[in-house]
């Protein structure tokens, strides 16, 4: 229901202002502008889908044979103390924890063609434990805050668009992504638990928690060792490791089983070409809603509007310059990676904007087309609390980059 009114706010908001700007300013190329978002837009959100049907099929192959491998279970039995705590609607060791550790785990490692099939079969699980097919339950709420919250281990895009813009150090934004990213991640499990009534201060969750943050500070320790080729290399070879043991995994499990991995793969494949299909008029719903929102100049407004504000309270508006990627994160991936290229270019890759754009861009993820893709792949259409938990998980990730950065940049 959020999201519905959302998504009709776009579009009113979109026409006043563009009423406006031709009534009273003349403006006669706002609707040309909004029209062709429409068109655009629209073409984009094809070109997703198209796009996602071969890596979902590759991807949902791939976890079809881990189900019937049986690895999917093994990891639903280790992961049972922790998953039962955080999402205690789930019957205990049910596959679907396997699946919501697999796309948490290529979220943390920037792995983000694996993290999508992986976490649209994840919602079909929790699907098949949902009793109202059309209104989102408390675990696949949780799920979704796990991932619009955006933690990410290795920002290795972020550091190569640094490079290509020629920063002294691309990898300085490293250790304040990662603790931006730690404070939303945590920001979203605690404002979902208190929606949904779930006990954190446990001896299970304390303890995850804090192994959480020990490994976080051994990565940031570690890879302050290294310089930034060493860097880059390391987190982009550790990657794709892990990426290819997990395949190679799954297809030995398959064979202990004595299951015929070759047609478990086509099974699961075909199911990556459905959804991949079903998630399109949904996808073009939410990206045209955002164009034109875009092309009216509401979003311009916006932001002069916070940096006025910001101003008459006597405070630094030095962060207002990056406030467009963290504005347009939620919204589009593409438009927020635009967004802090914009800033690079236009403050310099080594400024304290470009910097916290960068920083933005590393430490939420795009809520809305998350939800969209993932509600929208098993039709839910009542989102519940989905919608402001993930927003206000992206606020608190926002508010942790703008503090951090003033901590190390400025």
């Amino acid at each position: 229901m959020v999201l519905n009114y959302i998504w009709v706010a776009f579009f009113v908001i979109a026409f006043v202002i563009a009423v406006v700007k031709l009534v009273f300013f003349g403006d006669y190329s706002v609707f040309p502008a909004m029209m062709d978002s429409t068109f655009s837009s629209s073409k984009t959100a094809f070109e997703i889908s198209l796009g996602l049907t071969g890596v979902l099929s590759l991807w949902l192959g791939i976890m079809k044979i881990g189900e019937k491998g049986g690895v999917v279970n093994v990891l639903a039995r280790v992961l049972s103390p922790v998953f039962t705590k955080l999402f205690p609607d789930i019957p205990k060791g049910h596959p679907v924890t396997g699946s919501i550790f697999m796309n948490i785990a290529a979220n943390m490692l920037g792995l983000d063609n694996a993290a999508t099939p992986l976490g649209l079969r994840a919602m079909e699980q929790l699907q098949e434990l949902n009793t109202k097919k059309d209104t989102a339950t408390n675990p696949m709420i949780m799920f979704l805050v796990l991932n619009t919250s955006g933690l990410t281990l290795i920002p290795v895009s972020i550091m190569v668009y640094r490079a290509q813009m020629g920063a002294a150090q691309p990898t300085d934004i490293f250790v304040p992504i990662l603790l931006a990213t730690f404070f939303s991640t945590v920001a979203g499990i605690v404002v979902t638990s208190l929606y949904q009534r779930i006990n954190l201060l446990n001896r299970t969750m304390l303890l995850t928690l804090g192994g959480m943050s020990a490994v976080i500070a051994t990565i940031i320790w570690g890879f302050a060792q290294m310089d930034k080729t060493q860097m880059n290399l390391v987190s982009t070879s550790v990657a794709n490791i892990l990426l290819m043991l997990i395949i190679v995994v799954f297809i030995l499990a398959g064979l202990r089983k004595k299951v015929n991995v070759y047609d478990a793969f086509i099974e699961g494949a075909k199911d990556g070409f459905t959804t991949a299909i079903r998630i399109i008029p949904y996808l073009v719903a939410i990206l045209v809603g955002i164009g034109v929102f875009r092309a009216s100049g509401a979003m311009d407004m916006l932001i002069n509007a916070i940096k006025w504000l910001v101003g008459v309270l006597g405070g630094n508006t030095d962060f207002v310059g990056a406030l467009p990627t963290a504005l347009m994160k939620p919204l589009s991936g593409s438009g927020a990676r635009g967004m802090m290229v914009d800033a690079m270019t236009t403050y310099g890759a080594d400024s304290f904007v470009g910097r916290l754009s960068c920083v933005f861009q590393g430490s939420t993820d795009t809520t809305f087309y998350i939800l969209a893709v993932y509600f929208g792949s098993i039709g839910v259409r009542y989102t519940r609390h989905a919608v402001a938990c993930g927003l206000l998980a992206d606020l608190a990730g926002v508010i942790a980059a703008i503090a951090i950065c003033y901590m190390f940049f400025a």
